[in-house]
């Protein structure tokens, strides 16, 4: 008899058939892009429509399971899938410079991630993979997606790790990191200050990797501190020198530790102290 159970479950089977089934039918980014792009079609230019229409969409369709197709619409406006009606829908997003992208900022992708926290991780993991190919934008749209994305950093919709994506050694050589740094940096400040951002900075432990915008051979703190002071960030060259003092002391101070503990003779103990105390 207990043999006789055992040899029973064929329904085993046929659920994880109705489940790959399932899935199928559930994952097509291609019908959710359509519903998105056709949803935003009828809004017209009206944002407050755009942010009422995204958070109605919510409730019935799979912003989880499709949050990636989704910021490719709305932050990339298919740019990186070639699509045309999605690039138009991005462009009524950033019609303008300034003003327009912190209102679709606020508006938009504030109130869609307020509202569905689970898109946090989704949201930044676009934006990420969005710098990666800076290459692929217009100046004009890097400019704008620089707005962007200060305005969210400042309003804590992602975090500064984001900048990871900048260090990349094509972008760094060609002086594309740099370049949307200070577009960045700028929206960020102009939105909150210089506290801010070297709060955020020094959370995800970027605070003394600016440099890294830079080419070795000008990853100096004078080259860095010219650059940004001549953009018009005077603010962020000045933090950025005392992060390098801090971190030049800090190394210091390790040395003359290790020297001790060497027993290392008192007259290079004292010309180390000396110099720390500088």
């Amino acid at each position: 008899m207990n043999n006789q159970k055992q040899q029973k479950p064929t329904l085993t089977g046929q659920r994880f058939k109705t489940r790959k089934r399932d899935e199928k039918e559930r994952f097509d980014p291609t019908q959710f892009q359509e519903s998105i792009v056709q949803g935003l079609n009828q809004t017209g230019t009206d944002l407050e429509a755009v942010a009422k229409f995204l958070d109605a969409s919510g409730a019935k369709l799979d912003y989880r399971r499709y949050a990636e197709t989704l910021f490719d619409i709305l932050v990339a406006g298919g740019m990186l899938g070639k699509s045309l009606r999605c690039k138009l829908i991005w462009q009524k997003l950033f019609i303008t410079e300034a003003l327009t992208v912190r209102f679709s900022a606020l508006k938009v992708f504030n109130k869609l991630i307020r509202r569905y926290k689970y898109l946090e991780k989704g949201f930044e993991e676009e934006i990420k993979k969005l710098l990666l190919f800076l290459k692929g934008f217009t100046e004009s749209e890097r400019n704008k997606l620089a707005m962007l994305a200060g305005i969210l950093l400042a309003n804590g919709s992602i975090s500064a790790s984001i900048l990871n994506s900048l260090f990349n050694e094509n972008l760094v050589k060609e002086g594309v990191s740099a370049a949307f740094a200070v577009k960045l940096f700028k929206s960020w400040i102009n939105e909150k200050d210089i506290n801010s951002v070297a709060g955020s900075l020094r959370k995800v432990g970027m605070d003394n990797r600016l440099m890294e915008l830079f080419p070795a051979n000008k990853r100096s703190c004078e080259h860095f501190s010219k650059y940004f002071t001549d953009a018009g960030l005077k603010e962020l060259s000045d933090f950025a020198r005392n992060q390098q003092s801090i971190g030049a002391r800090k190394e210091l101070q390790k040395e003359l530790q290790e020297m001790m503990s060497r027993g290392d003779p008192q007259k290079e103990l004292s010309s180390a102290d000396q110099e720390l105390k500088r």
